[in-house]
C-alpha cells in the first residue's frame, strides 16, 4: 500500500534525509588510498550519531554495517571490511540512510578514488544524469513508469545495462515501502504519482551487461562480466509543485 505523507510527515522525512545526506557527504569525503571500507563505515556511523539518529542500515534484514560501500564490479550491498583497503582507480558506491523521529532517509553516490579513468568519469557522469532526468520525470499525475522509462532510456543511449534484479522504492516510517521503482519499464504505465508520496529514486548502471551475481557472503552483488557498476540515489517528494530531493547535502 502506497503511504502519502502528511505536510507534518514530510517535515520529519527532511531532518532524516538530511541527516542521511550529510553521512554520504563526510563518508565520500574520505574516499581514498589506502583507506579502509570499515573506516569509512565507522565515520558515516559516527555522524549518524552524533545528530541524534540511527543508521537505517544496521541490523536491517540482517546487514551488518552502517553502510553498503561496493568496489568497482559491485552494484550494490558491499559489506564494508577492515581488509579492504581503497586504491587510486577505484570506482567506490555508497549506500546508506538515518532515521530520526520515526522517519527514514536514503541516499547513494558513486565516489572516485584518485585517478580513475575517462571510461569510469563516463559511467559515473551518465548514471548522476539518469538520476536527474528521473526526478523530473517525478512530476504528479504521472505514473511510475515515466520514471523508469527516464532512465533506461537515457542509460541505454549511451550503450549501458539496466540492473532489472533490484530498484528504488517508496520511503517513510519504513525503509522500504510501496511502490516498488524500477529502472526500466514504459512510460504511462504503473502506479500514479500524487502528492505526498515520497520514493527512493536509485538507478544501479552497469558499463557492460546488465545481469547481475550475489556473492557467497549473500549480499554483496557484482556484475556478471566483471565490468564495473555505478549508483546514485536520492529521497525525492511528490508536490503538488513538482518533485523536491529532500537528500540535498
Amino acid at each position: 500500500m502506497v503511504v502519502l505523507k502528511t505536510s507534518r510527515e514530510l517535515a520529519l522525512m527532511k531532518e532524516a534525509c538530511r541527516i542521511s545526506a550529510g553521512a554520504l557527504k563526510v563518508a565520500g569525503e574520505a574516499v581514498r588510498p589506502g583507506i579502509s571500507t570499515w573506516e569509512i563505515d565507522k565515520i558515516a556511523y559516527d555522524y549518524i550519531k552524533s545528530q541524534g539518529a540511527e543508521p537505517n542500515f544496521l541490523g536491517l534484514y540482517g546487514f551488518p554495517a552502517t553502510a553498503c560501500i561496493s568496489i568497482n564490479d559491485e552494484v550494490i550491498h558491499g559489506i564494508p571490511d577492515k581488509k579492504r583497503i581503497l586504491k587510486s582507480g577505484d570506482i567506490v558506491s555508497i549506500d546508506l540512510g538515518a532515521k530520526i523521529a520515526g522517519y527514514n532517509g536514503d541516499n547513494a553516490a558513486t565516489f572516485a578514488c584518485g585517478e580513475i579513468s575517462d571510461e569510469a568519469k563516463r559511467l559515473m557522469d551518465v548514471t548522476r544524469e539518469s538520476l536527474c532526468e528521473a526526478i523530473r520525470a517525478a512530476v504528479p499525475g504521472g505514473k511510475i513508469g515515466d520514471i523508469a522509462y527516464a532512465v533506461q532510456s537515457y542509460c541505454e543511449k549511451h550503450g549501458y545495462g539496466v540492473v532489472r534484479e533490484y530498484t528504488g522504492h517508496g520511503i517513510g516510517k519504513a525503509l522500504h515501502e510501496d511502490p516498488s521503482v524500477p529502472n526500466f519499464g514504459t512510460a504511462g504505465r504503473g502506479v500514479r504519482l500524487l502528492p505526498g508520496m515520497t520514493l527512493a529514486i536509485e538507478p544501479m548502471i552497469n558499463q557492460g551487461t546488465a545481469r547481475v551475481k550475489v556473492l557467497p557472503d549473500g549480499w554483496t552483488v557484482k556484475t556478471l562480466d566483471g565490468k564495473l557498476s555505478a549508483h546514485f540515489e536520492h529521497t525525492v517528494a511528490i508536490t503538488k509543485d513538482g518533485p523536491v530531493i529532500l537528500t540535498q547535502p
